[in-house]
């Protein structure tokens, strides 16, 4: 059963994409392609998640052929809840795409848009799922990939000059990537990620260190972590709106996924903990002063992104049951909130044409509902009770008041002061956007069969694209909120994954005993 059930979630798409090179002069067959294609990928993450709830951590040795020759795959409560959140975050997106598309926006949905979006989606896929870290390195470069060409979709100066930065530091870090790949296959003889969780111990204090550190940047410079974030702010924001969106809830969390399965895995005595809780500190506090210093929205959440980053970077560092449990929760409340707000972004820019606080303002007069799907998450992500980022950051400080380090207690007071700062952050955006009247502006040039005052009539096209993309956000911010009612079963199966995390055992055992002929 899993040597079904385990590939499925990224060759799925990967397959999809393929036949999706095929169609790409039949725009309505892509989005049908898409649609079920991500449908399936959802079915098959229920699917892991309800195998590892039954049994355990599950693997599988594609080919056949046994650890640590073979490619592994495995699934554990980390990995498996990362999968289903992520495949119906990526699921949504599709979708909010195709409501664009539906009206002919040749920016927003071109043909090879959805080939290069299945084959971002399984390299996500792969990340979460494989057992080894060459194919953790492939899975990274698939996403990559896809994403430079997401990128630069409908081409223009400032998105080729945000892609060619994008692709120089993408490049820096796969090869530091490999470089330390290579590094570790010389000094152990193996890539299996259970293997070197045994082999790494017997190394050299030094070298061990070394390999940390090297995985720390790694990761740190995909994940966006200062000081190694600067890259993020200026690419993020020049892709197309949905774009950022599903770089922002995803391709980030994907290196601090990595991180943590690293860290965890191969360097269990937490070596790095100190360096990783100055990191979280600065992080927080340099991502979320930077988003109080911009005026345009999307800069706005993309130094948001940033400061966030260093929560989880703070759960991992504390090295403890609760301090892990506490990034896994975040992990999932922010891959929705932050895809969320980047949508409503999208409308707003829709709505008024402009993304700069300086010239936005009257939407809560204007659209009411906007300003509702805006006002959640927005408040979600600074953690006003009961919603999930309360939940999330509540469980992060519980661990790190009660870590009984200086440097802990330290860092958590951090975090309270990077969560006021959030606070404002968002009350900034919601008093310029929405609550203030909006600056006055030179008068649109109208249709010769318009009159001023008089709304434009909508196609069935456009009614149908509005009516879909709202929908589709609409359903994000509810998603957000069942986060935040289902924080009980969350918090228990965080808490198990961020157990098994550390205790290493049942990663180890089942791996060795899915290996055996």
């Amino acid at each position: 059963m899993n040597d079904v059930l385990l590939p499925l979630p990224y060759a799925v798409p990967l397959a999809g994409a393929a036949l999706g090179l095929l169609l790409w002069r039949w725009q309505n067959a892509l989005r049908l392609l898409g649609i079920g294609i991500l449908a399936a990928t959802v079915a098959a993450a229920i699917g892991v998640l309800a195998a590892v709830a039954d049994h355990g951590v599950i693997t599988t040795q594609v080919g056949g052929w046994p650890a640590p020759l073979g490619i592994t795959l495995v699934a554990d409560r980390l990995s498996a809840l990362m999968l289903l959140v992520s495949s119906i975050v990526l699921l949504a997106i599709l979708l909010y795409a195709v409501g664009q598309g539906v009206v002919g926006h040749s920016e927003a949905e071109p043909n090879f848009f959805y080939p290069a979006y299945l084959t971002l989606s399984a390299g996500v896929c792969l990340v979460f799922l494989t057992g080894d870290l060459f194919n953790l390195f492939v899975a990274f470069e698939v996403m990559l990939a896809s994403s430079y060409v997401l990128l630069t979709l409908a081409p223009n100066p400032a998105r080729m000059h945000a892609g060619m930065t994008y692709v120089v530091v993408s490049l820096t870090s796969s090869i530091l990537f490999l470089t330390s790949v290579a590094v570790t296959y010389a000094a152990t003889g193996t890539v299996n990620l259970a293997d070197l969780s045994t082999r790494i111990a017997d190394l050299p204090e030094g070298l061990r260190t070394a390999l940390a550190l090297m995985f720390l940047v790694v990761f740190g410079i995909k994940g966006a972590v200062a000081p190694l974030h600067l890259w993020l702010p200026d690419s993020y924001p020049a892709a197309i709106t949905k774009i950022t969106a599903v770089f922002a809830a995803l391709l980030t969390k994907t290196a601090v996924y990595a991180l943590i399965r690293t860290q965890t895995l191969l360097f269990p005595d937490g070596r790095t903990g100190t360096v990783l809780l100055v990191l979280a500190a600065a992080t927080m506090l340099i991502g979320l002063l930077g988003a109080l210093t911009q005026q345009d929205i999307h800069r706005v959440l993309s130094f948001a992104l940033v400061g966030h980053i260093g929560y989880l970077v703070f759960g991992l560092a504390l090295f403890s049951v609760a301090g892990l449990a506490g990034a896994i929760l975040y992990l999932v409340h922010h891959i929705v909130v932050q895809a969320t707000l980047f949508l409503v972004s999208d409308i707003m820019q829709d709505e008024t044409g402009e993304t700069s606080l300086e010239r936005l303002g009257g939407l809560a007069g204007s659209s009411a509902f906007t300003a509702v799907l805006f006002f959640v998450p927005a408040m979600s992500l600074s953690g006003v009770p009961p919603l999930s980022g309360f939940v999330a950051k509540l469980a992060l400080l519980q661990a790190g008041f009660g870590s009984g380090r200086t440097l802990g207690y330290a860092v958590a007071g951090v975090a309270v002061l990077a969560g006021l700062l959030t606070l404002i952050a968002m009350s900034r955006v919601w008093t310029l956007a929405f609550w203030r009247p909006r600056p006055p502006t030179p008068e649109p040039e109208l249709p010769p069969e318009q009159e001023p005052g008089e709304e434009p009539g909508l196609s069935r096209p456009q009614r149908y694209s509005r009516g879909l993309v709202r929908g589709v956000t609409a359903g994000m911010v509810a998603f957000g909120l069942a986060v935040a009612v289902l924080a009980g079963p969350l918090t228990s199966w965080s808490l198990q994954a961020a157990t098994d995390l550390l205790d290493r055992s049942a990663y180890q055992n089942a791996v060795r005993e899915g290996s055996r002929p």
